[in-house]
């Protein structure tokens, strides 16, 4: 290959040896460079088409074990969401419904987070459907979860409450009385003894002797010890709490003081024949949510079945009251 370029001059008839200038040779050395730049840009963009560069198999290799892990994080959703919905039916159907509390609206336990902006940072990844899902399954678990906790805290709370609440409903018989031969008059209406018309009896009598002790039929606080030569004689009246309230009638004597606590089955009084009274007895009445009921359903820790029946036979073939 020549090193020199030849130009032929017409005017001298020969062939002489062209001269590049700086300029030219620097044109030259950038069209050279330009054009090599070119063809590596060139191939570059070719190899990199069609070939991964180690850093590229690296990433990929760390993106495919990525989505493998979210794909088995969503299997362990699945098994979270579905033992968290079993707790939902479980809690709704049987704990609040044993504790009388209102079950929770699915829409309360299923709502979503507000505001579409949430995942906006997420939402520029290559996977970012997945990743968005993922984090939004996780979002809605973790509130599902914090609504089920809390109600859980209510549900203790009811408990606790209803623990307290059972040993605080009248549950016994005022007095001593298992062969029932003490119960004379139950609730309903009655031939009245002194005035003898027809009048709603409120409650039980139990005739025992004077001096029978009287038991608190529930745990309370003692709300009024009153004596009174009318009416219902000297007498206690104890708030249970939780809308309940017990009067004890007649009595001869107190054993109790206003504002005590009492327990159920503790001494609060002894029987007599007090007030507006034909002999001796104990009047026994059983109030709830500021009505009087029917005592006999509220001796559930005393009676059998069967002594229960026995009760309601004697107590209600009582035709006259004792007050």
């Amino acid at each position: 290959m020549a090193m020199y370029k030849y130009k032929y001059n017409p005017r001298t008839v020969k062939y002489e040896k062209v001269k590049l200038t700086w300029k030219d040779k620097l044109l030259r050395f950038l069209t050279y460079f330009a054009a090599t730049l070119v063809l590596g840009l060139l191939y570059n963009l070719v190899f990199t088409a069609f070939f991964d560069t180690p850093k590229e198999k690296e990433l990929i290799r760390e993106n495919n074990q990525l989505e493998l892990q979210y794909e088995i994080l969503n299997k362990k959703f699945d098994l979270v969401d579905k033992t968290l919905n079993d707790l939902q039916r479980r809690d709704n159907n049987i704990y609040r419904v044993i504790f009388e509390t209102e079950p929770i609206p699915s829409s309360v336990r299923k709502a979503g987070f507000g505001g579409s902006e949430r995942y906006d940072e997420l939402s520029g990844l290559e996977d970012s459907e997945l990743v968005i899902k993922t984090a939004s399954r996780l979002d809605n678990l973790s509130k599902q979860l914090y609504i089920q906790s809390k109600s859980y805290d209510e549900i203790i709370n009811k408990a606790e409450s209803k623990e307290e609440m059972l040993a605080s409903i009248p549950a016994i018989q005022p007095v001593s009385n298992k062969d029932l031969t003490r119960t004379a008059s139950g609730y309903g209406w009655r031939i009245h003894p002194i005035y003898k018309i027809k009048k709603l009896h409120e409650g039980m009598d139990f005739t025992a002797p004077t001096g029978t002790e009287v038991y608190a039929t529930g745990d309370g606080v003692v709300e009024t010890v009153k004596s009174s030569y009318r009416g219902y004689g000297k007498r206690v009246v104890i708030d249970h709490g939780f809308g309940y309230k017990t009067r004890y009638a007649h009595l001869n004597s107190f054993n109790v003081r206003r504002g005590q606590e009492v327990k159920r089955g503790d001494v609060i009084g002894y029987v007599g024949n007090s007030g507006l009274s034909t002999a001796p007895h104990l009047h026994y009445e059983v109030e709830n949510g500021n009505e009087k009921v029917n005592p006999i359903h509220y001796y559930f820790n005393d009676l059998s079945p069967e002594q229960y029946e026995k009760m309601i036979f004697i107590s209600s073939n009582s035709g006259q009251s004792f007050d």
